[in-house]
């Protein structure tokens, strides 16, 4: 899909080193794009490239059209918010707000009316005359997501915009940000190694991996159709069993054999992994002819609050992970070595190549 911003064989070195290899990625108009992955996975590396901060070794960007590789990052059309907020410490937080307006030779005016509208978006109505030393950091990152929109940008970059902040104010200020995105209709880009962030905040999902893109797909199709064994492992709890592919639609895993939707690609006898996230295993009401049924014992509870993550053992060396309610650990009488009867649906399996 064509769209705002058009990335064709993007490549980055440094020295002899590659970060990013022949990146190929189309994002919309107004769309909220997550690049996601672990440290070093060169998702920052890419959004330094989007704004001419860190040159592509070859490959071409286009913005609404316009080919920008090489210009500039004051030529380009985007704000950006950064980790550390880089406010400046001597300047109030109005200052801060207007910098980019002031540049952009604006009247005062017009630079007072823009500063204390965005100042009451992002919830800081009254803190203009403050300096940045005297607000709390949620507030600090208001103030540096206010400065970046000042100028209307057509692009909004935000590099891990949230890691610096303790937990309850990460939490609020997804939301806040998220809304503040739809509102304003602003094509954004977030860089997080975040996974919850990603899922809870983004359009779409680009996951990376040493310098390529695994899978770009909406949160529900990364979590629940993940393509590579990387992204299963990534997002989210996975349980992986190491088996034989038996051609059609049939993994065995050790003495057990489990029916499989039909995969492409795979030759019978292939090492394969099969997976299943812990929330998908089945136990409760389960009919006599369940496909994939199997009997196994509890043998790990780690109580999460509202639920316990249970390993279970299935003999021969086979461990899987469940997630059991707290209605169910009470109506079923689960604890440490009990013995339940469990089912794999089919449809919920995932097959990768070893």
């Amino acid at each position: 899909m064509a769209g705002y911003l058009e990335i064709r064989g993007l490549v980055k070195r440094f020295g002899e080193f590659t970060a990013l290899h022949d990146i190929d990625l189309d994002i919309a108009e107004g769309e909220f794009v997550c690049f996601l992955g672990p440290s070093g996975c060169g998702k920052t590396t890419l959004l330094r490239a989007i704004a001419g901060l860190d040159p592509q070794t070859g490959g071409t960007i286009r913005q609404r059209g316009l080919d920008v590789s090489s210009l500039p990052p004051a030529k380009r059309d985007f704000g950006i918010v950064f980790q550390s907020y880089a406010l400046f410490p001597n300047l109030t937080v109005h200052d801060n707000v207007a910098y980019g307006l002031v540049s952009r030779r604006k009247t005062r005016a017009e630079i007072g009316r823009r500063v204390e509208e965005l100042l009451a978006l992002v919830g800081l109505p009254d803190s203009g005359r403050k300096y940045p030393a005297q607000l709390s950091g949620g507030q600090q990152q208001r103030v540096a997501l206010a400065r970046a929109i000042a100028t209307a940008p057509g692009l909004l970059l935000l590099d891990e915009p949230l890691s610096a902040l303790d937990a309850r104010v990460r939490v609020r200020l997804r939301h806040e940000i998220k809304a503040l995105q739809r509102r304003l209709g602003v094509t954004t880009i977030m860089v997080t190694h975040d996974q919850e962030e990603a899922l809870t905040m983004a359009d779409r999902i680009v996951v990376m991996n040493h310098g390529v893109i695994e899978q770009v797909g909406t949160p529900q199709e990364i979590y629940r159709r993940p393509a590579t064994a990387f992204v299963a492992d990534f997002i989210g709890a996975m349980s992986f069993l190491s088996g034989t592919f038996e051609a059609p639609a049939r993994v065995r895993v050790g003495a057990l054999a489990f029916g499989v939707p039909p995969q492409d690609g795979l030759a019978a006898g292939a090492a394969v992994q099969l997976c299943i996230r812990p929330e998908d295993v089945q136990v409760r009401n389960l009919p006599a002819d369940a496909a994939n049924r199997v009997a196994v014992s509890v043998a790990e509870l780690d109580f999460v609050g509202s639920f316990c993550r249970a390993t279970l053992d299935a003999g021969a060396g086979v461990t899987l992970t469940a997630d059991f309610s707290s209605n169910l650990m009470r109506d079923l009488g689960v604890e440490l070595g009990r013995r339940l009867e469990i089912a794999l649906p089919p449809d919920r399996l995932r097959v990768f190549a070893a």
